[in-house]
């Protein structure tokens, strides 16, 4: 058994959804389980709408039954564009119908209330997800196959952290296997919404924006599927982002810790918590491209040894802001560094890169830039006594950052990786505002401006992979 995850763009259109079902039918020898996204834009819309209504007053023109219309009518197109069997066609309005009369009654009771809270948001991004995989089952049923859309609110056990819950394994892995492991053993190809699961009682969650992925390693780990196939639209996970770099390379293989790095680090390919319910059963994850799956992909697995050199690949994150906190007080007065991470836990920010110098003279740390003023706020409440006293500096930000990884196991033990990293840069005039690596040697992390983000990534990945001949095979083609 394998499971097999197709993204947004995949099947944003009938003509892909089409092409998918036909890829599917293709591997029936290997029981596929497909775990699908929402059409490209349909979570985006939906959740934007939910706010929309939430804000609008009775004079604006919007409505609830006014949006579901033009929502339909998209949908309706897509029914009859890749459905040809009258019947399943029929059949297939009518669960679209189902699904859009239950969309309207959440739209108006937010539209009567004026407010939209976490647990009614993510039981409105759900949609988008039920409405492709009804979609794609149907389009599998259509060319002969047996499929079944299955919601994964029946599979996927979560707590009650709406937006970004957390999946409890034991129940899912029960819940997985009760119910998707008799539909494959009776032929048919399970269609499972990515992205949602419920609570014990039944409430609709969601694990996060892109959370499909990590859907499919779920899943994959309650079945012990033999392989997980993540299927995107690029070749695999690449050794730069193209759009920066344009001799990007596919890789070939990497490890589950370097999938974890680049993924945290900027890399869309694939979510970050995607690699860990693999990790602890140890199934290969695969990243295919579905516009040219004949192209082998990255495999993500343990390997014993480092491949492909002593650099793997650079990334770079954007949409960040610096936090300052320096001082002579940094070093003298007791407990700075917990004070300041507990401010920032109030605001649940995630933190994802620290650098706190030998001297103790400051405290520098990265979030996303829309939490960073009010975690400054905070932090200037926080210290106001000592900054008073002049023992701390006011809270500094700077939110014109960008981080970019080097990431590689190579690294590991190989003398002198940093000083050719910082030379390279240096020769391209790049200034580095801040540095931290961690013991591991897998990561090297390196804050610069938004103007240098382009030239840096550029030149660390022709000094480490560009020159190495690395993948030569591999040159990223853009999907036609």
């Amino acid at each position: 058994m394998i499971v097999m995850k197709f993204g947004g763009t995949s099947v944003g259109n009938s003509e892909r959804l089409r092409h998918v079902a036909k890829l599917v039918g293709g591997y029936l020898e290997l029981k596929p389980v497909v775990v699908v996204s929402a059409m490209a834009g349909t979570t985006d819309w939906l959740l934007n709408t939910a706010r929309q209504l939430a804000e609008s007053n009775p004079s604006s023109g919007t409505s609830a039954d006014k949006l579901i219309a033009e929502f339909h009518n998209r949908y309706h197109q897509v029914v009859d564009e890749t459905i040809d069997n009258s019947d399943i066609r029929s059949s297939l309005r009518s669960e679209i119908a189902t699904l859009l009369h239950q969309l309207l009654r959440l739209f108006t009771g937010i539209e009567l209330l004026g407010e939209v809270s976490p647990r009614s948001l993510d039981a409105v991004a759900a949609f988008g997800e039920k409405l492709s995989s009804t979609i794609l089952a149907a389009a599998l049923r259509d060319i002969g196959y047996k499929s079944e859309a299955v919601s994964a609110t029946t599979l996927i056990e979560t707590d009650r952290t709406f937006t970004s819950a957390v999946p409890q394994m034991e129940q899912t892995t029960f819940k997985c296997r009760e119910k998707l492991i008799p539909l494959v053993e009776q032929g048919a190809i399970p269609v499972v919404t990515g992205f949602i699961g419920s609570t014990a009682d039944g409430i609709t969650t969601t694990l996060g924006r892109g959370g499909s992925d990590y859907s499919a390693s779920i899943i994959g780990a309650a079945l012990d599927s033999e392989e997980i196939w993540i299927w995107t639209d690029v070749d695999g996970v690449m050794s730069a982002d193209p759009r920066l770099v344009s001799n990007a390379r596919s890789l070939r293989r990497i490890s589950y810790a370097e999938a974890g790095e680049l993924s945290y680090f900027g890399a869309k390919v694939i979510h970050p918590l995607t690699v860990m319910p693999a990790v602890e059963k140890n199934i290969p994850l695969y990243i295919k491209n579905t516009m040219n799956p004949e192209f082998p992909g990255t495999r993500i697995d343990n390997p014993k040894e480092s491949a492909e050199g002593v650099v793997k690949a650079v990334t770079s994150a954007r949409n960040l802001a610096l936090i300052t906190v320096a001082g002579g007080g940094v070093l003298t007065v007791p407990g700075i560094a917990a004070r300041t991470f507990a401010r920032v836990h109030d605001h649940n920010a995630n933190v994802l890169m620290i650098s706190h110098a030998s001297s103790g003279h400051d405290l520098c740390f990265v979030v996303e830039k829309q939490v960073a003023p009010s975690v400054v706020a905070s932090l200037n409440r926080e210290f106001d006594r000592e900054i008073h006293r002049k023992e701390i500096d006011p809270i500094g930000l700077d939110d014109n950052i960008v981080i970019v990884a080097v990431v590689g196991a190579g690294m590991r033990g190989t003398p002198g990786v940093a000083g050719r990293l910082f030379s390279t840069l240096g020769r391209k005039n790049i200034n580095i505002i801040a540095i931290a690596q961690g013991s591991s040697e897998l990561n090297i992390s390196l804050i610069t401006s938004v103007s240098d983000e382009k030239a840096a990534v550029h030149a660390i990945h022709d000094e480490f992979i560009s020159l190495t001949g690395l993948g030569k095979s591999m040159r990223y083609q853009p999907a036609k």
